[in-house]
């Protein structure tokens, strides 16, 4: 995945293949802390500790279409690539947050690509779903709950 939109997008995806009825997406950008937060977290079925141990593996997928499941593991990559760290909570029956962080300065810290188009193709797949996308930066909190639209 060439864009950490892309990502997103592919998270997003597992959270609406767990049934979650509520994403909620987190972007924390902290220029004067050098760090840069994705946070996704929903409240679809969740994981066993057993499935959880495997998340990262990319040779494990609980889908039947295919044999492979990278996303996770590449985000992952992505996130350690860039001098951060990748973190994912999962409770069956509650649903499952997945955190990583970044170096935002990194040279190998992957752009944020287009996340506009990213968050107007979740929402117009999934309108069933609340999306609630929060943006943090310097210059304040900005936040899109699709409920409200």
């Amino acid at each position: 995945m060439e864009d950490l939109s892309l990502h997103i997008l592919d998270v997003v995806e597992n959270s609406v293949a767990a049934g979650a009825s509520k994403v909620e997406i987190l972007i924390d950008e902290n220029i004067s802390e050098n760090l840069l937060v994705i946070e996704i977290k929903d409240d679809g079925r969740g994981m066993s500790e057993e499935i959880l141990k495997k998340v990262l593996d990319p040779f494990y997928t609980t889908r039947t279409t295919r044999r492979v499941g990278m996303g996770l593991s590449l985000l992952a990559q992505a996130s350690e690539e860039s001098n951060g760290e990748f973190n994912i909570d999962s409770k069956v029956g509650e649903g499952t947050k997945v955190k990583a962080t970044f170096q935002y300065d990194h040279i190998d810290r992957k752009p944020m690509g287009d996340l506009k188009s990213t968050f107007i193709a979740l929402l117009t797949s999934y309108p069933e779903i609340n999306f609630v996308y929060i943006h943090k930066d310097a210059e304040g909190t900005d936040i899109l709950d699709s409920n409200d639209l």
